[in-house]
């Protein structure tokens, strides 16, 4: 016969173990395709004609129920664990090759099934050691289980069809049995714990269920074979290694107490996920890989699927890495199954969509051919073929007639698989080639090096960074540094230098990256990120070159270099309900860590904001904007977490209200970088109202009258908000503007706010409840403020008066806090400045809101000059003149606060069409009948103050 169809002379051959299939066709073709894939399968079919039948009337729909493991008959658990498991092999075989399941329902049903083995085994030897030794117990009596964890893929949930399952054991407490014949726990546990991979591995008769690999447990073989928990971490902090957080990262507790388990897993999720982005996990990853190409060498695995170049392995350590780069800050990515964590990691803009796509065909293709040249003897083997009749019944099996075409298939995957791992440890090599003068000049530091390298390489003030480097060189943070730092500071300094020799302020430049690194030495993973990715180093040095804020935020948190790497930063901004949805997140945290959160949220947020406001990718209007919303998201996010503090205090008041309210920039919506927030707080209870226990509270609170309530409410929003943790300090807070300024209470009531405003605020209070909007607290409260500012701004007022004191307190303002000068403009309070526009929409809105209600609703300035447009108080041409000034005064005022210079700048020409515009708007509407009279006033009220 020929060698195209000796697959179908061995099938023929298995066939005739089976009677009578004459008469069924179609059951003979289904057997016909299963004998030529498996013989394990055709084997246990033929000595399980029960399984057949139930295979041939449901196609195997289900899984088939586990053993009940009688405690009066031990002899038997091995033999019904075994049928057990070869008869839903072949099940899934069945399936497999009938194309009934694909891949991952395979994956999905062999970890089922060693699962099920395991909790049987487990579950029997469990009641037959409680009766000779009775049940382990901790010290406050509580029962103490063996904890089973799965690693490898069986944490994963993706276990190959004739795979080993790598195991650890471990159990919360110590303690002692309380049986006839006791044993410490550890002795308890590791005799229980062999006994159960014995029942399980052990070959008998029946074959084997399954191999047991108990070698990723602390020390390996030379370990104790369970431990407890706290000798786990003990351990973990001590002695943990790069590849035990590989293999921990797909850690699942498999059999016995499952949520001891889980509890330990959470506990131990420090030591796998770092804080902070971790790419040194890179090294250990070179080092696994290292390791893996001399046993491929050495055992000559080049057809390899697993472990060989381009096969499953890398994969799935590409995967891990990047998990463990991000996974301490993005919980997201702690995924243990792999095309779960491929689509975790797109989505978060780490793999691009078309290799993530690429790479899920490639495992699943790899992972089904794995699972056909396990299926076909029941062997644990990852190797591609040598004989020929194998090679034709795997090609055939999975719907190749060719070996040759489906071989060139195989390699088409292994080569992309290949090419994109290769790319993640090769991004190191990408860094731009250094001059040889430069590195030469830095490795010589602190004492041999000479000046003139620097010159030679460009830098304008040689003589001033070869000091600052110097310094650098001879700090004690730089000369402690382990060999390993060491090797990644000179491959990373050679490249700062060269980069910033261009820069206009080299010196600048040099001592602002330096301020950064001092931080970073002692945080080895932020080193690596520059080392590991030179498109974060490049894009450090631009940044830092041209905004001394965001050098001063990355060297005081370093944690925002990742936003210089996330694809994230260079895209659109979140909208505004991704601003609140990312600060609600922390909530169910206690106060302490959610402020924490809250703060590196505000670091990273208001930092892309920033990065998108200096590279010019949206308007400075928009990231004003945006800097409110975040704001916002942050105040109200403090509000829960004050309010949670004093009701679980004092109880709560039924029946009352709270409000915060924004003014100023944040009620404009037009907040800047490091503003301050302009916060005035409301609240609304019955008369006499005190608080008591909320019905589901426990215990005793300390009630307290409703305004002392709603006042300590208020200084514990204020005193969270500028609470400084490590993450840094939230906001600055001023509360100036309440009814009756400093000598007025911190909170008010709605009702004494509303008789405020009607009957004794100021025309200037008036003006910046135009500006003004609920930001936080309870929709009765937004209701009734906003009917308390419609009626305030509405009413109809006597225009001369109106004029009078806009003019006179823009004058009294312009005299206190201008600071410009001859040739110098300050961008907020000079004349045709931020103020002045300010002062000229609030004035028209104040004298034609009772005309136009329309004027009430918008607060920001864009959308004031859009609304008194259309109300016809400017023309389109002054509206038009006044929305390019406020666009331009604003964007100068942040490109001010990005370099942290001062808001007073050359008066250029942009400048001045800006300042022209709004200042004749101010003459022809604030003052259209008495400008010189107006004008005088000023210079009177300068000379008084």
């Amino acid at each position: 016969m020929p060698a195209a169809h000796e697959s179908d002379a061995i099938a023929e051959r298995a066939l005739a173990r089976f009677p009578g299939l004459a008469d069924d066709a179609p059951l003979r073709d289904r057997l016909h395709r299963v004998a030529i894939a498996s013989d394990f399968a055709i084997d246990v079919l033929a000595r399980q004609p029960d399984l057949l039948a139930r295979l041939t009337a449901d196609e195997g729909a289900g899984p088939l129920p586990p053993p009940a493991l009688d405690p009066d008959s031990r002899d038997d658990w091995p033999r019904l664990l075994r049928r057990f498991r070869t008869a839903e092999s072949a099940r899934l075989v069945w399936r497999d090759v009938l194309g009934l399941d694909d891949v991952d329902a395979t994956l999905a049903g062999t970890t089922w099934l060693a699962e099920q083995c395991l909790t049987v085994a487990l579950d029997a030897l469990e009641r037959d050691f409680a009766r000779r030794h009775g049940s382990v117990h901790d010290a406050d009596g509580n029962a103490v289980r063996l904890v089973v964890f799965g690693m490898g893929k069986l944490g994963g949930g993706e276990l190959n069809f004739s795979s080993d399952i790598d195991l650890v054991y471990a159990y919360e407490s110590a303690g002692e049995s309380d049986g006839a014949r006791p044993l410490a726990a550890e002795d308890y546990f590791a005799r229980l714990g062999q006994q159960l991979a014995k029942l399980l591995d052990e070959v008998t008769v029946d074959g084997f269920c399954h191999r047991v690999d108990l070698r990723l447990r602390p020390f390996g073989n030379a370990g104790r074979v369970a431990l407890s928990f706290a000798a786990l971490e003990v351990y973990f902090q001590r002695e943990g290694r790069d590849w035990e957080r590989y293999a921990w990262q797909k850690a699942r507790p498999v059999a016995g107490d499952i949520d001891a388990g889980r509890r330990f897993l959470a506990a131990l999720r420090p030591f796998v996920y770092r804080r902070y982005l971790d790419f040194g996990a890179l090294d250990g990853l070179r080092e696994m890989k290292a390791m893996i190409s001399a046993e491929v060498a050495r055992k000559e695995l080049a057809d390899d699927i697993k472990r060989g170049p381009g096969g499953i392995r890398e994969i799935e350590f590409l995967a891990q890495a990047l998990q463990l780069i991000r996974g301490g800050r993005e919980p997201a990515l702690r995924e243990p199954r792999l095309l779960p964590a491929l689509r975790a990691l797109c989505e978060a803009g780490q793999v691009s969509a078309e290799a993530a796509e690429a790479l899920t065909g490639d495992y699943r293709f790899l992972r089904r051919l794995e699972n056909r040249l396990q299926m076909l003897r029941d062997a644990q083997t990852h190797a591609l073929p040598d004989a020929p009749v194998d090679r034709e019944r795997i090609a055939r099996g999975l719907g190749h007639d060719d070996w040759e075409a489906f071989i060139a298939i195989v390699e088409r995957h292994r080569t992309r698989v290949s090419r994109e791992f290769d790319a993640l440890l090769s991004q190191r090599e990408q860094q731009p080639a250094v001059a040889d003068d430069i590195a030469a000049y830095w490795r010589a530091l602190p004492e041999g090096s000479d000046a003139a390298a620097l010159a030679q390489a460009g830098f304008g003030d040689a003589a001033g960074v070869d000091a600052a480097l110097r310094d650098f060189a001879r700090s004690p943070s730089v000369r402690e540094l382990s060999d390993a730092t060491r090797a990644r500071l000179d491959r990373v300094m050679p490249v700062l230098l060269q980069a910033t020799a261009p820069a206009s302020q080299p010196l600048q430049a040099i001592r602002r990256l330096l301020a950064l690194l001092h931080n970073i030495l002692r945080r080895a993973s932020y080193l690596a990120l520059l080392d590991e990715h030179p498109p974060a180093l490049a894009r450090l040095v631009d940044v830092v070159t041209r905004s001394a804020l965001l050098a001063e935020r990355l060297a005081a948190h370093p944690l925002l270099l990742d936003e210089l790497l996330d694809a994230r930063a260079d895209g659109p901004l979140p909208r505004r309900e991704l601003f609140a949805q990312a600060c609600r997140a922390v909530r169910d945290l206690d106060t302490e860590a959610a402020l924490f959160a809250l703060n590196e949220i505000r670091q990273q947020l208001s930092f892309r904001i920033a990065l998108a406001t200096l590279d010019r990718r949206q308007p400075a209007q928009d990231s004003t904007r945006q800097l409110a919303w975040l704001a916002d998201a942050v105040v109200d996010t403090v509000l829960a977490l004050a309010r949670r503090e004093l009701e679980s205090a004092h109880g709560v008041i039924a029946g009352s209200g709270f409000a915060v309210l924004g003014y100023g920039s944040l009620g404009g919506e037009e907040l800047g970088f490091g503003s301050d927030l302009d916060l005035v707080f409301l609240y609304d209870a019955p008369a006499e109202a005190q608080s008591a226990p909320a019905p589901a509270q426990a215990g005793s609170v300390r009630p307290l009258d409703a305004p002392r309530w709603f006042a300590r409410l208020a200084q514990k929003i204020v005193a969270l908000l500028g609470a400084v943790t490590g993450g840094g300090r939230l906001y600055d807070i001023d509360v100036r503007l309440r009814p009756d300024g400093g000598q007025g209470l911190l909170v008010s009531t709605i009702a004494s706010y509303g008789d405020y405003q009607r009957e004794r605020a100021w025309t200037w209070e008036h003006q910046a409840l135009v500006r003004a909007r609920f930001v936080a607290g309870d929709a009765p409260l937004r209701e009734a403020f906003e009917r308390i500012r419609d009626d305030t701004l509405g009413r109809a007022r006597a225009q001369a008066k109106l004029r009078e004191d806009v003019v006179s307190m823009r004058a009294r303002m312009r005299a206190e806090l201008d600071r410009g000068g001859e040739g110098q403009f300050d961008l907020k309070q000079g004349d045709g400045g931020l103020v002045d526009l300010e002062f000229l929409l609030q004035y028209i809105v104040l004298r034609d809101a009772a005309a136009h209600p329309a004027l009430l609703s918008p607060r920001a300035t864009p959308l004031l000059v859009d609304a008194l447009a259309q109300a016809g108080a400017l023309d389109a041409d002054t509206a038009d003149a006044l929305r390019a000034a406020h666009a331009r005064l604003v964007a100068t005022g942040l490109d001010c606060t990005l370099d942290r210079r001062p808001r007073i700048v050359p008066d250029d020409d942009a400048l001045a069409s800006a300042r022209a515009a709004v200042r004749a708007a101010w003459t022809r509407l604030v003052a259209p009948e008495d400008a010189p009279a107006a004008a005088d006033m000023q210079e009177r009220l300068q000379a008084r103050h």
